[in-house]
């Protein structure tokens, strides 16, 4: 079992900047890919971003080139704590969303069914 806690929302206005955090706990999360998606009002869910716990691979959706990194804590350092970050430059009103984290054991990509552990959600809203 892998929990997830997200952190970070809040209101922003279009054009600055937010990061969300999201901590794992539970289950050594060494094969484990993280990742964020989002799901805007009245929209389905979509994929933002992943990276590998180990390797720091990294995977974007379509939905924000360019705009948002994903990272992770330095796995090699012994204090590194089981966080991922989402760092969201220059934000634009359609940003707007909740945004979930995601665990994925062995898979970097983005399909949702393939993520077993999911956090309750972080809402993000970005004023215009």
């Amino acid at each position: 079992q892998v929990q997830l806690i997200e952190s970070g929302g809040g209101l922003v206005q279009a054009g600055d900047s937010l990061r969300l955090s999201c901590v794992a706990s539970g289950r050594t999360i060494s094969t484990y890919t993280l990742g964020w998606f989002r799901r805007p009002p009245g929209k389905e869910r979509e994929f933002v971003a992943a990276i590998t716990w180990s390797g720091g691979n990294t995977m974007y959706g379509n939905s924000v080139p360019g705009r948002f990194t994903i990272s992770r804590d330095d796995a090699s350092r012994a204090d590194a704590k089981n966080t991922v970050y989402l760092q969201m430059n220059s934000p634009k009103p359609e940003d707007t969303a909740v945004y979930y984290c995601a665990a994925a054991k062995e898979y970097l990509g983005i399909r949702p069914a393939a993520y077993d552990y999911w956090g309750q959600g972080t809402q993000v809203t970005v004023s215009s």
